[in-house]
């Protein structure tokens, strides 16, 4: 990809432009808003398809994969209600455009990545553009044990069902969002973990998410 990191009046103002679309659509949190204000988008396209980055839908980034729409990052990150130095699962880490959002918003973020080319790319790339996350190269549907229990957990990736290995890594009183249905459409869960063996769970609107594959999924 030919990447140059450049971000203009242009890109600045197709970025507020975004943002009022967001907030018309229903998104309300003024942090996720700013956040989504400032990641410059464009960063994660090649500089061919600039002009498609700021259009409110999903692009394809390679490896079957797609940089999510920006609605549903807003719409995901709002539900997560993240705190300053919230300990975050990201599961699919995917462009790093969701992995941005969460660091601009304070959280410590772990986030894990099963297709290796795109795990090459975003560790190169997110750091370039002055980001730091703790980066992991495996199976996101087993979540990452060793560096549990996570206030929070965001699964960017459509699954058949809650998996229980990402459960027991929140914290209770953790919020765990995940997109959960069939391959063709899935309900936004929330989950809170309330105590030990104790889950709340809300279904919310429908999506859809490209599959979450793995030992926990499909």
């Amino acid at each position: 990809m030919a990447y140059k990191f450049v971000d203009n009046y242009r890109e600045q103002g197709a970025r507020k432009k975004l943002v009022v679309l967001l907030r018309e659509r229903g998104i309300g949190d003024e942090r996720v808003l700013k956040a989504i204000g400032k990641v410059p988008r464009h960063f994660f396209f090649d500089e061919t398809f600039w002009n498609q980055a700021y259009k409110d839908i999903a692009f394809p980034i390679g490896d079957g994969q797609t940089i999510s729409q920006p609605y549903t990052v807003a719409y995901q990150t709002e539900l997560l209600h993240i705190q300053k130095g919230d300990k975050v699962l990201e599961i699919g880490t995917g462009s790093g455009y969701q992995t941005c959002i969460l660091l601009e918003l304070g959280a410590k973020v772990y986030t894990i990545e099963r297709q290796a080319n795109l795990y090459a790319h975003t560790i190169k790339v997110l750091p370039g553009m002055g980001y730091k996350a703790n980066f992991f190269l495996g199976d996101g549907s087993k979540g990452i044990e060793e560096h549990a229990p996570y206030d929070k957990i965001i699964v960017t990736a459509g699954a058949p069902f809650v998996p229980e290995l990402l459960l027991k890594q929140l914290k209770i009183g953790g919020i765990l969002v995940i997109p959960v249905g069939d391959e063709k459409s899935q309900k936004m869960l929330t989950v809170i973990r309330v105590s030990e063996n104790d889950y709340d769970k809300i279904e919310l609107d429908t999506f859809r998410f490209v599959p979450l594959v793995g030992d926990q999924a499909w």
